[in-house]
């Protein structure tokens, strides 16, 4: 198991597989994982500044199809939840989501509750193309404003 960990780690080093494995960390960060893909676009930053647009624009697509992947695990696990009672703040959350609608993915930038919002708005089954676009347009500022602060607090 440890060897092959260890060769994944190592096909997924930085920077000899730069913008991929950027994408990959992205895509699993936006997953319910405990990732952060911000320590990989800033590293690949450090060692390639020129590839600042491409970098936040790979960073952007693999977390927004990660955003879509919950999405799509909520949409299927709506059969399994519908099962369980709901608590007095799950339905107000519940109804402060759905008056939002696909709107409230925006907020999917946010730490802790991002993932999780993707994966309910699957579940309350709101139209997928425009939560995409909403996940995609947040994560993209989340993604312009946290590099270009870190590359101020730490210039080359």
């Amino acid at each position: 198991m440890q060897a092959w960990i260890d060769s994944l780690l190592s096909l997924l080093a930085l920077p000899e597989y730069g913008l991929s494995s950027l994408f990959m960390v992205a895509f699993l960060s936006a997953t319910l994982l405990p990732l952060g893909s911000e320590p990989a676009l800033f590293g690949l930053l450090k060692l390639n500044p020129t590839l600042f647009w491409p970098a936040v624009l790979v960073a952007t697509a693999g977390n927004t199809l990660g955003g879509a992947f919950d999405w799509w695990l909520g949409w299927g696990a709506h059969k399994a939840v519908d099962k369980y009672g709901h608590s007095r703040h799950h339905v107000k959350a519940l109804e402060w989501l759905e008056r939002l609608g696909p709107k409230a993915c925006l907020l999917s930038w946010l730490p802790f509750v991002g993932d999780p919002l993707c994966a309910v708005a699957g579940w309350l089954r709101m139209p997928f193309w425009p939560c995409l676009m909403y996940m995609a347009i947040g994560k993209l500022a989340r993604y312009l404003v946290m590099t270009v602060a870190l590359l101020q607090v730490f210039p080359a």
